[in-house]
């Protein structure tokens, strides 16, 4: 299983001012802990409580499917693109990125073992759209739109865009290359994807998009990738035994939940920065952002009391960031906690040679890359308790299908169980809707006239 390490944040490490009694803290909590793990397991198969997404690793029907359309389609496409926007497209990735190889859309084909290159459209710059269109051969690119509410203006814009231009370059064909992964029951591209005739795959019901990552929105994307799905949902099958633990002591979200809420509340530490130390695991920081801003991030508690509560999600790279943010971290305001992420075995070695002999770097000759990277993280670990600055590491064997599958479904568990000790509701997201509602007021929409008079008036648009 993956590990937490928390000896960094105790105050015999980092000081009485910036540390938790942690032990202490397990045992004041412990009864509250108890009651939202069990919460949390006894509604998760109750329509309204948004929880669905804790049964998606043992949805055999969904993983039948995508295998089954994966294995259809294979060798047909040179390219997959996704369109899709934050839940829709951060997940997928974050593990593609982790479990491809290095660089996979520039191996050659043979070095891909002839699996298709992925591409994230995940922005509406024109000049990057007009790139990548320009870059693909639509002929052979299968294209992924992803939106459940089939309303997402971006993903929707981006649709329309690729759909005209494959109508013209393929003829009727086109619909061979489009498929639609979105509501069961209803939304524009529900009824988009049934008029023309899509392949499509659902999003179930009571499932925000940023914890969908093992629906079919990410899991079809892996497969067509030639990512083992079933070892992912095997990692998240046996991570989610390990979380039913209602014992704090045993359950490791548990544990980092009240961590980062015992850190912002007790001890002001308004931002989590999280810092994988592997370049493959980047991007799952940035789908952590995103997890842990729109849950966390609320205006009101459950009583419907103005709290504006919610961490501020950092990303940082490690070793890249320690030359651009620790000094900041170190030395700059002590309000934040960070996550190190690290991976004890890599998947190669990597030597330097020995070389420069009796220099200021012979000391690096007879090292791996390994080593460096690892004594890196130490030591960054080291200079942020000098600093009294709190840590914890979340350690994972080795990037494996099995091991991204544990620790994204304990990041998930981890957020929930958080939002229930701030008495907030986790699955909802009523500042990104404002923004929408704006969005679809200032390109006319039918029935946002009002809203767009009085929006213009405020922007001073005439």
């Amino acid at each position: 299983m993956i590990e937490l390490n928390y000896q960094s944040i105790k105050p015999e490490i980092i000081g009485n001012e910036n540390g938790l009694n942690i032990e202490k803290e397990f045992e004041n909590y412990k009864d509250s802990i108890h009651k939202i793990i069990a919460d949390l397991n006894s509604n998760k198969d109750k329509p309204g409580h948004k929880l669905q997404w804790m049964n998606l690793g043992y949805n055999e029907e969904t993983i039948w499917y995508v295998k089954e359309y994966a294995a259809m389609v294979e060798n047909r496409f040179e390219n997959i693109l996704i369109l899709g926007l934050g839940g829709s497209e951060l997940g997928g990735k974050a593990v593609c990125e982790a479990l491809l190889p290095p660089y996979w859309n520039f191996l050659s084909k043979e070095q891909r073992n002839n699996y298709p290159r992925i591409f994230f459209l995940d922005n509406i710059d024109p000049d990057q759209m007009n790139s990548i269109l320009k870059m693909l051969d639509l002929k052979k690119t299968l294209v992924n739109v992803i939106t459940k509410s089939g309303s997402t203006a971006e993903v929707m814009a981006q649709y329309m865009i690729i759909k005209d231009m494959m109508e013209k370059q393929l003829g009727e064909d086109y619909r061979k290359n489009i498929i639609a992964t979105t509501d069961k029951n209803i939304g524009i591209l529900k009824q988009l994807a049934d008029q023309e005739g899509y392949k499509t795959f659902y999003i179930p019901d009571d499932i925000e998009g940023r914890f969908s990552v093992f629906s079919a929105v990410g899991l079809l994307p892996f497969a067509l990738v030639g990512i083992d799905i079933e070892e992912i949902t095997q990692g998240i099958k046996d991570m989610d035994l390990a979380l039913k633990n209602t014992d704090i002591n045993y359950n490791i979200a548990a544990q980092n939940a009240l961590i980062h809420y015992l850190m912002d509340t007790k001890l002001g530490k308004k931002i989590s920065v999280m810092m994988p130390y592997s370049n493959r695991l980047r991007y799952i920081a940035d789908w952590y952002c995103q997890l842990w801003a729109e849950s966390l991030g609320k205006e009101r508690d459950n009583n419907n009391n103005i709290v504006n509560t919610g961490q501020t999600p950092v990303k940082a790279i490690g070793v890249t960031d320690q030359h651009s943010q620790i000094q900041l971290y170190n030395e700059g305001p002590n309000d934040k906690i960070i996550t190190f992420l690290r991976v004890k075995e890599f998947d190669t070695t990597l030597e330097i040679p020995n070389i420069f002999e009796y220099t200021g770097i012979s000391y690096l000759g007879g090292k791996t890359m390994n080593q460096l990277i690892q004594a890196e993280a130490d030591s960054t670990l080291a200079s942020l308790i000098d600093y009294k600055r709190p840590s914890v590491t979340i350690s994972i064997p080795k990037v494996t299908p099995y091991y991204l599958g544990q620790l994204l479904y304990m990041f998930e568990v981890q957020t929930a169980i958080t939002g229930a000790l701030h008495n907030i509701d986790a699955f909802n997201q009523p500042g990104v809707e404002q923004s929408k509602n704006y969005t679809y007021a200032l390109l006319d929409r039918v029935g946002y006239e009002d809203s767009a008079k009085e929006l213009k008036e405020k922007l001073l648009i005439k």
